[in-house]
């Protein structure tokens, strides 16, 4: 393509004849649609199965613990964080990850310690026992 200065020129840009072509987009879906549909299975279980059994502190608790599962299934945060994002307070959020804990709802991977480390939990949207 040639403009009226002798130039080459691509959609009006000079030089832009010289970039290397552009890869055409990929005709395999995204691994990340597996993920979600499973992210959206675990969220659905935990409303539909799980929900009517816990107390507002403990679901507010498990919805910011699932939210901010990496993709190797596990959470870090203290629960100090838990409490300023949740609007409880420390002792309400101790209580609430006991009990979900107890609910089998929560693993603590890794107890955390003051000041140095936080805690890492493995969440579950359905318990796997069945009961309480």
């Amino acid at each position: 393509m040639t403009g009226g200065t002798g130039r080459a020129s691509f959609g009006g840009l000079a030089g832009a004849g010289m970039l290397p072509p552009v890869d055409p987009a990929p005709t395999a879906r995204p691994t990340a649609r597996k993920q979600t549909r499973g992210r959206f299975a675990e969220i659905n279980g935990f409303i539909d199965v799980t929900l009517k059994d816990l107390k507002p502190s403990e679901i507010a608790i498990w919805l910011i613990l699932w939210r901010d599962t990496k993709p190797n299934g596990l959470v870090q945060t203290g629960e100090s964080d838990l409490a300023r994002r949740s609007g409880y307070r420390l002792r309400m959020v101790k209580y609430a990850v006991a009990g979900l804990v107890a609910k089998r709802l929560i693993k603590v991977v890794r107890q955390g310690r003051i000041g140095t480390s936080a805690s890492v939990y493995k969440v579950r949207g359905v318990n796997p026992g069945g009961g309480k």
